[in-house]
């Protein structure tokens, strides 16, 4: 049982932590960011200890990858991963903060939808392959989900 194994606590800290360089962006670097609306931001050095409100996010992370020679390898990925998916992911709610800081739930659920079928199209579409389905097909399978 995931009880019975071992934790490790990782802190992610959003403005510091490295990430990959592919993901960078000038307009979501929290170092230099600063909300129009909530006045948050910019994040220094220490930042988690002076600054309010704060939000903490927990998540527990098994992966399990029974693989003689392969396992330490292939979990230490996978958790890396993880963790880098997390930090981006984060450090864009933050840096997206002025696009959603107004919205009522109901906004944030059609924006939800709204961004899901956008990112089916984004992988329909960037996908290599000349059968590509029609948009109104693709539109389809984001309302079946």
């Amino acid at each position: 049982e995931a009880k019975d194994l071992e934790k490790e606590v990782c802190f992610v800290d959003i403005a510091y932590d490295e990430i990959p360089e592919r993901y960078y962006k000038d307009s979501e670097d929290l170092r230099y960011f600063k909300s129009e609306k909530t006045q948050r931001g910019m994040l220094t050095e220490g930042w988690r200890d002076t600054q309010k409100p704060i939000m903490c996010s927990y998540k527990l992370v098994t992966v399990k990858f029974e693989v003689w020679g392969l396992q330490t390898r292939v979990e230490q990925f996978v958790h890396k991963v993880v963790r880098d998916i997390l930090l981006i992911g984060h450090r864009q709610a933050f840096a997206w903060v002025d696009e959603w800081y107004d919205m009522a739930m109901d906004d944030v659920r059609m924006y939800e939808k709204n961004m899901h079928e956008q990112t089916n199209i984004k992988v329909w579409f960037d996908q290599p392959s000349t059968n590509s389905p029609p948009a109104d097909e693709i539109q389809s399978d984001a309302n079946a989900s």
